[in-house]
């Protein structure tokens, strides 16, 4: 990502949740009623045009499919994180993630970080205040510019305390980070993290990432990288995520496949939908008993 550019995968993750949103609620997946506000008029119109073309299906069969399935099973996941006294979450490459806002009520007495690149969190509390008058208070922004910041140490002197009970929602990130910067993301979480502490990330085959299995929505994104500044460069293979965390310091893997997301959210009226293979969500307990 350029230094100076707000991300362009941050509003287009939005957009697809404010196209979602927009069905009706027995259709839809995932609900975010704040979504259309952070994405651009010209940007909203136009992909909402092609989307009932059907053109996003055609061109990436399974993609919407997937993109909103996580979403709602990232929420389910916060949700049973906070029934059993979630004390901070940490939202990792935050983008335009509104859970914050959302889950507002239910956070009430957890502390709450956002985490990302400073020219994309600059755009994002500049739309917030928008929404709501002024920044939520119970919102902590920590800007980190992972070229020359330590996560730890941003995060520290934002008031992160390691000895809570934390959830750590990683979505729509590690694609695009060295396998180095994933190792040391897991490591923070796992030795700075208090009892009881989580995580909840998505990821991608390398076969997609490697060429192996041909897609269309893969060959668009590295087209247009130069735009973007967002290459993709990690992935995972399939069945293997459980040993991968487990020798990273994690237990209670539970890994969120493609049929998986399938058979849990797409049921009655939206069972012809589908959810693409290549991509999965993992989420995972950190094994020690903390510090």
């Amino acid at each position: 990502m350029r230094p100076t550019q707000s991300s362009l995968t941050a509003q287009g993750i939005a957009l697809v949740r404010a196209l979602e949103s927009e069905k009706p609620a027995e259709r839809r997946i995932c609900y975010d009623p704040y979504a259309r506000r952070f994405v651009d008029d010209w940007l909203y119109v136009m992909a909402k045009f092609f989307d009932k073309l059907g053109y996003s299906e055609a061109r990436g069969p399974g993609v919407m499919g997937f993109l909103t399935a996580r979403e709602r099973h990232i929420d389910e996941y916060l949700q049973k994180c906070l029934a059993e006294g979630l004390e901070q979450l940490v939202i990792l490459g935050a983008g335009f993630d509104a859970r914050a806002y959302r889950y507002a009520e239910q956070l009430r007495g957890v502390k709450v970080f956002e985490v990302d690149h400073p020219a994309t969190q600059r755009v994002k509390t500049t739309k917030v205040r928008r929404i709501f008058g002024e920044l939520p208070a119970h919102v902590t922004y920590v800007p980190v510019d992972f070229d020359t910041q330590s996560l730890a140490d941003r995060l520290t002197a934002a008031g992160y305390e390691p000895k809570h009970k934390t959830l750590f929602i990683w979505q729509g990130v590690t694609l695009y980070l060295t396998p180095e910067a994933v190792d040391g993301t897991l490591a923070f979480v796992a030795q700075q993290s208090g009892p009881g502490s989580a995580i909840i990330f998505d990821y991608m085959y390398p076969s997609l990432l490697d060429g192996t299995v041909k897609r269309g929505e893969v060959s668009s994104m590295r087209r247009n990288r130069w735009l973007s500044g967002e290459e993709m460069r990690f992935g995972i293979p399939e069945g293997t995520v459980g040993a991968f965390l487990e020798q990273r310091g994690f237990c209670q893997v539970q890994d969120a496949d493609a049929r998986f997301l399938h058979d849990t959210y797409f049921t009655g009226a939206k069972a012809q939908r589908t959810v693409t293979k290549g991509y999965a969500v993992v989420s995972a307990v950190v094994a020690r008993q903390g510090l």
